[in-house]
């Protein structure tokens, strides 16, 4: 992944993840977040089973999203993900959910913590928070203008 980019990951939408009206539950963005950010994490070599065998967890402080447009059962959209901002126990990720055509259906934020097993706060570690400093370049915004 080089710098600047988004890390991308299709998700084909299934009738479970619609309401009645036919179209993506909101909620379930949230899950499409996750997803995403699991296989950013999965590609920077650092999945989620290993920090937790480590003795690290990073568990959301903070969940934010912003709805453009829907789409329904059987559409394929793509989860954009990139590390925004990394601090020394927390960290950002910014997200996009576009169309197959492009266009934007939901942008957001999470942030986490990371928490030993005791679940206090604890520094990133080091392997970690070196990888992502090196191959991600941090972006406070994404598309032009939007404020997350």
């Amino acid at each position: 992944m080089a710098e600047s980019e988004w890390h991308e990951t299709q998700i084909r939408i299934r009738y479970k993840d619609t309401d009645r009206m036919g179209v993506v539950y909101y909620g379930n963005y949230l899950t499409f977040f996750e997803v995403g950010r699991a296989e950013l994490m999965r590609d920077l070599g650092f999945p989620y089973a290993e920090i937790e065998a480590d003795g690290y967890f990073l568990v959301v402080t903070e969940a934010n999203a912003k709805y453009y447009a829907n789409v329904g059962y059987d559409s394929e959209v793509t989860v954009k993900t990139k590390i925004a901002k990394v601090k020394n126990v927390s960290m950002r990720f910014n997200y996009e959910v576009v169309d197959e055509a492009g266009k934007l259906l939901v942008s957001g934020h999470t942030v986490h913590a990371c928490l030993n097993p005791d679940l206090k706060p604890v520094r990133i570690p080091p392997d970690l928070k070196e990888v992502i400093t090196k191959n991600i370049k941090p972006e406070n915004k994404s598309r032009s203008n939007l404020d997350y």
